[in-house]
């Protein structure tokens, strides 16, 4: 398996344990933690494959650090690389928008020629409406660790067992 680049807050308390849990699944020595505040065109396209750590703040939007970087990501082909994406959401605080930053990068990547890899199912959660779902699936991984935490863990696992077959 080819280096994967997992890029997310290391100031984030949620998204980080998974992260965590990611690297554990899929093994340290294949992934390159990256931590995005620092992040740099020549780090992000540094990887063929990538996992994005996308939480959804406030009512449905991406957070700071992910924000300020989309105008470089709009400047930049990327074309044959391979993403996943996961993120955490709250399906009974913020029910109409439930995980929508998924949804919001993973649309901006494909912008750029990126393959989105890691879609999962939609069924055994409780929402309103996600940017994120894309027919009865989401794109990427959707967590709950308000609402659902017990279920993270075999969610990664599930979901780490199937990005080995698409980072290929």
């Amino acid at each position: 398996m080819k280096k994967i680049g997992l890029f997310y807050s290391f100031n984030t308390k949620k998204t980080s344990q998974a992260a965590s849990r990611i690297a554990e699944n899929l093994g340290e020595e294949n992934i390159d933690p990256v931590n995005v505040e620092e992040i740099t065109v020549e780090k992000f396209t540094a990887y063929d494959n990538m996992i994005l750590g996308v939480p959804t703040w406030f009512d449905g939007e991406l957070p700071n650090y992910w924000d300020e970087f989309v105008p470089a990501i709009e400047d930049i082909d990327l074309k044959g690389k391979k993403v996943a994406i996961y993120g955490a959401g709250d399906q009974k605080g913020y029910p109409e928008n439930f995980v929508d930053g998924i949804g919001l990068m993973a649309e901006i990547l494909e912008k750029q020629g990126v393959t989105i890899v890691g879609f999962t199912s939609t069924e055994g959660y409780t929402f309103e409406s996600s940017k994120a779902v894309r027919g009865n699936k989401f794109a990427g991984l959707a967590l709950d660790f308000e609402n659902e935490p017990k279920k993270n863990k075999e969610r990664i696992a599930r979901w780490c067992e199937q990005l080995k077959k698409e980072f290929t």
